[in-house]
């Protein structure tokens, strides 16, 4: 195992959260291109009107620790990541506590990935689960007219 395959990015990944993860206070726990683990404490803000945890909040937390992961491996070989696909299920009503979410990947091929995520309530079952489609990009790819780059990346 290379260095970069045991790393735990969890630090500098924290340091330059911005938009839906650090708006929503997800925090990632650890970071591998093996695995990756994050959490967020349920606010008002992620309810929906019956006052449970909203879809999409399962959603996007589930989307955002596979991309972390596929990213981690991806940025190894010098590539980016974007999500092409999230099928996510919801299995379980949270109201209040604290979600974690652990993604891992099932597959990782020269131009796609496949990642697999759960998010558990405080009692360790699970809420929603899902899977992450995400395509590989060379270096020179754009996105919305841009080329793709990771803000706060070395």
């Amino acid at each position: 195992m290379s260095n970069q395959e045991a790393q735990d990015h969890a630090e500098s990944l924290n340091q330059i959260l911005d938009g839906w993860g650090k708006a929503n206070g997800l925090s990632i726990v650890s970071a591998s291109r093996d695995e990756v683990v994050a959490e967020l404490t349920i606010a008002p803000k992620h309810l929906q009107a019956y006052g449970i945890v909203h879809g999409g909040m399962h959603c996007a937390i589930i989307e955002t620790v596979a991309s972390i992961g596929a990213a981690i491996d991806a940025y190894a070989h010098g590539k980016n990541v974007v999500g092409l696909e999230n099928h996510t299920s919801f299995l379980r009503a949270v109201r209040e506590g604290k979600l974690r979410a652990v993604a891992r990947p099932l597959t990782r091929g020269r131009r796609s990935q496949v990642w697999e995520a759960n998010v558990y309530d405080e009692k360790g079952r699970v809420a929603a689960s899902g899977r992450v489609r995400l395509l590989v990009l060379d270096p020179e790819a754009e996105l919305g007219g841009k080329q793709v780059e990771l803000k706060g990346a070395e």
